[in-house]
């Protein structure tokens, strides 16, 4: 668990059982990483990323409810933020690509590393076992389609198309869950 995580998740749980200290505490420690998360992601000036931050907060102390207390803060946080980004890039008729995983690499720094892995553990669930062990071997870990082929007992054309296949099924669901 991310000391991020560790901090947050006990303030949280505090917070929906009506300690307002934890629960000031909370967004107080989550105001530095949205901003962080935002700025990282915007390119237009700070008046954006606070206007996001504030947005974003404000999202989470209307939607904590909905929080489930098994599922880690931090995930449940960020995804609260990205869409929160997704929809202030289309009110401002920015197109911007912003990725449900930066370059789908687990190579994320600090605090959003237990949050993209989950999403993406999340994410891959949803592809057959075949083809999650062909994204991961060629996407995350850097083996050729071929060395990816061998491992799951495929000729690297038959790994080609299912990759294919997996990558084209997750843009789907990524696409569906953010319409």
């Amino acid at each position: 668990m991310n000391t991020l995580e560790a901090r947050l998740k006990p303030l949280m749980i505090g917070g929906l059982d009506g300690d307002t200290r934890a629960w000031r505490e909370f967004l107080g420690l989550l105001r530095p990483a949205f901003h962080a998360y935002f700025k990282r992601r915007q390119f237009h000036g700070d008046a954006d990323v606070e206007d996001l931050v504030q947005e974003a907060l404000m999202a989470v102390h209307a939607k904590r409810e909905t929080w489930r207390r098994a599922d880690p803060v931090t995930s449940w946080c960020y995804t609260i933020a990205r869409y929160k980004l997704i929809d202030h890039l289309r009110r401002t008729g920015r197109a911007r690509f912003v990725p449900m995983v930066d370059d789908l690499s687990l190579e994320v720094d600090g605090v959003e590393d237990g949050a993209v892995r989950h999403d993406l553990d999340r994410l891959l669930s949803t592809v057959p076992a075949r083809q999650q062990a062909l994204v991961k071997d060629v996407k995350l870990s850097g083996y050729s389609l071929a060395e990816a082929g061998e491992r799951a007992g495929l000729s690297e054309g038959a790994a080609r198309v299912s990759l294919h296949r997996a990558m084209k099924a997750l843009m789907n669901r990524v696409t569906d869950r953010e319409t």
